[in-house]
């Protein structure tokens, strides 16, 4: 079997390798398709060599086969297709308030353990979900973001019929904005990348250059005044966190979904002058993977269009590199076996 291990400095080295061994618990994935994360270009970056053991396999968005089933394993059988949910709670702490998805041990599947860029993979038989047999295993790929997105919108509490703007139009962006349009809410995107504006104007969602314009009072526009009942931050970014308490109504809801390593000024007064609400979300549960499941075999989200490249794993390097240099992208794939 072929693994791609990330070495440090930048760097790939696709090595032949015997697979590991399977334990009591344990599935064997073949692996179809392994989509590239942010998370992953941060690990490519030098960002978490801390947390990673080089030369390490990474990556954590993953549909397959089931190759063999270990002991003690029931539920399943070979030839099953799947997608991977990539959390291996610790041990519970008291602080953890039983959101084992979050705890304080948690551990991620592709991060702190070795991931799914390679042929076989072995993860434990309860981060599996099932596929349809109906779903090409390419979308199966896009299960894991989806999730993401699903969360997020679910602790929103978004209704029908509620505006919500999106800050950031990168893959998750867009994602959460197109479940929260299927959840029938009026949706926002604000993005300064013209390529995903462009994208944003294919799949028929409103978005706006917050560079070319004055976003609060495109957000005023958008909602005959009201401004929005639920603002997504995804964008990561110090301007992202600057607007979001401007765009919200009162008890409006703030979403924080970027990850902001570093301490950034936020507009306290308007939290309390306004009565706005700031929710974090992170990851997932198993009912998002199932929502996403769901939408992603029904056919009413047009994600076969957020996928920029398909590559194999033999070009893993490449497709980094590509990465680094196109950050208009949106989904790359590494198909791992053919």
């Amino acid at each position: 079997m072929k693994a791609a291990y990330y070495t440090g400095n930048q760097q790939f080295e696709l090595k032949e390798a015997t697979p590991e061994t399977l334990h009591p618990g344990m599935v064997r994935l073949k692996v179809a398709y392994c989509g590239v994360c942010g998370t992953d270009v941060h690990i490519y970056h030098g960002k978490m060599d801390q947390r990673v053991r080089m030369p390490q396999v990474i990556g954590h968005e993953v549909s397959g086969e089931i190759a063999e089933i270990g002991e003690g394993v029931t539920g399943w059988k070979v030839g099953d297709r799947v997608a991977v949910r990539p959390l291996q709670p610790g041990a519970e702490d008291p602080s953890d308030n039983g959101q084992q998805h979050i705890g304080k041990n948690l551990k991620f599947i592709g991060i702190d353990t070795s991931g799914g860029m390679q042929t076989y993979w072995n993860v434990p038989a309860y981060t599996l979900h099932r596929l349809p047999e109906n779903m090409p295993l390419e979308l199966g790929a896009l299960t894991e973001p989806l999730a993401v997105a699903c969360h997020d919108v679910r602790l929103s509490r978004l209704q029908p019929g509620e505006h919500a703007v999106v800050i950031g139009g990168g893959p998750i962006g867009v994602l959460i904005a197109l479940v929260a349009r299927h959840k029938g809410a009026s949706v926002l995107i604000s993005e300064p990348n013209q390529t995903r504006l462009a994208l944003c104007q294919t799949l028929d969602l409103p978005a706006v250059n917050p560079m070319a314009t004055d976003l609060v009072n495109e957000v005023e526009a958008f909602t005959n005044g009201a401004m929005a009942d639920v603002v997504f931050e995804v964008s990561g970014v110090a301007a992202g966190v600057q607007a979001m308490t401007q765009l919200a109504r009162a008890r409006g809801r703030i979403v924080m979904v970027a990850i902001h390593s570093e301490p950034k000024p936020v507009d306290l007064f308007r939290f309390f002058w306004r009565e706005l609400q700031l929710i974090g979300t992170r990851v997932y549960e198993p009912e998002d993977f199932d929502e996403a499941i769901r939408l992603a075999a029904s056919g009413k989200l047009p994600l076969d269009q957020l996928i920029t490249q398909i590559s194999p794993l033999e070009d893993i390097q490449a497709v980094f590199e590509t990465i680094d240099n196109n950050p208009a992208g949106m989904k790359y794939l590494l198909q791992c076996t053919t």
